[in-house]
């Protein structure tokens, strides 16, 4: 397959879902391409059941929810989705770029805007774990309702060990978190809630075995203390994760700690290549949902101008449109 268009946004989390709303409002043809089987990047692979809270104009909005409302908002200009399908090389060409995927396709573009996130993400391990992937050991709680009336094990400090003990708690038999450490890296406040909840904490710890077929238990060891058995049918190893840009990396960007360096244009080093969201770089950057938008209208402002000089850069006001 061999397709043209004026950009190909590679990623479809967030940050891509609105930039492919926004090309499409400056009157773009879009593409978008994401290896993931479903849009929504990051937030439908680890947490499409958790809050949100910091996207303007949401008290709070579930992560399915708000992937949904994104998709929604772009279908409106008709953009192509290209999921399961892995963006690798990038070359040059007249009047703009080809950029070749993982099955042998190929997409012509005028411009590329690159909303990878923090690209692709593999869980680390849990050591005891081993062999229990997906008997009775998750890494991600996609699903809540699969859990309810179970006693669950969280294995982390992180916020998603401490958010997903939040969202667990009212349909679980029962939530315990184990960390290895006396200190959590989750927000604060995160850990109170959670704490005033009466869920079990079992700190300075680690998960020596897991048990049963089915799962039923696991043995706990603390420091300086007897080993611990809590009853578990299962498992959240939210131990955080390990990211690279996989093929990104040999296209020639300019990379800072496997972040792509931009511009105030949001532009990087190479010809009409653009980067937005998580995966951007500039002095001063703040990784939230929200900066992912503002970057996306920026690129694609500036993308309708590089293709079209004539183009202005501010577009007018979305509420003006008929």
């Amino acid at each position: 397959m061999e397709r043209d268009v004026d950009l190909l946004i590679v990623g479809a989390g967030p940050t891509g879902l609105f930039a492919a709303y926004y090309a499409g409002f400056r009157e773009l043809n879009v593409a978008v391409v994401d290896a993931l089987p479903e849009p929504g990047g990051q937030v439908t692979a680890m947490y499409p059941e958790k809050m949100i809270f910091d996207v303007a104009g949401f008290p709070a909005v579930r992560g399915r929810d708000l992937v949904n409302g994104l998709v929604e908002q772009a279908a409106q200009f008709k953009p192509t989705y290209l999921l399961g399908h892995q963006a690798r090389t990038c070359e040059s060409i007249e009047d703009g770029l080809r950029i070749g995927l993982a099955d042998g396709s190929v997409i012509n573009a005028r411009a590329v805007l690159i909303t990878a996130g923090m690209g692709e993400f593999n869980p680390r391990p849990l050591p005891a774990g081993d062999g229990w992937l997906g008997r009775g050991m998750v890494h991600f709680v996609p699903v809540l309702a699969e859990h309810a009336g179970q006693h669950v094990v969280i294995v982390g400090g992180g916020d998603s060990a401490f958010d997903w003990a939040l969202a667990l708690h009212p349909i679980a038999a029962s939530v315990s978190i184990v960390h290895r450490r006396a200190n959590f890296r989750a927000h604060a406040a995160t850990v109170r809630q959670v704490r005033e909840l009466g869920v079990e904490i079992i700190t300075d710890a680690e998960v020596l075995a897991l048990r049963g077929e089915p799962l039923s238990e696991v043995d706990v060891q603390v420091k300086g203390e007897d080993v611990k058995t809590l009853p578990a049918q299962t498992v959240v190893a939210a131990l955080g994760f390990t990211a690279d840009l996989g093929p990104i990396e040999s296209w020639g960007l300019e990379l800072d700690h496997r972040a792509v360096v931009v511009d105030t244009t949001m532009k990087t080093k190479l010809d009409r290549v653009y980067a937005a969201g998580d995966v951007a770089q500039y002095p001063g950057k703040v990784k939230l949902i929200a900066t992912g938008f503002g970057e996306a209208a920026t690129a694609v402002n500036n993308i309708a101008v590089a293709l079209n000089p004539a183009a202005h850069l501010f577009p007018g006001h979305s509420s003006n449109a008929s």
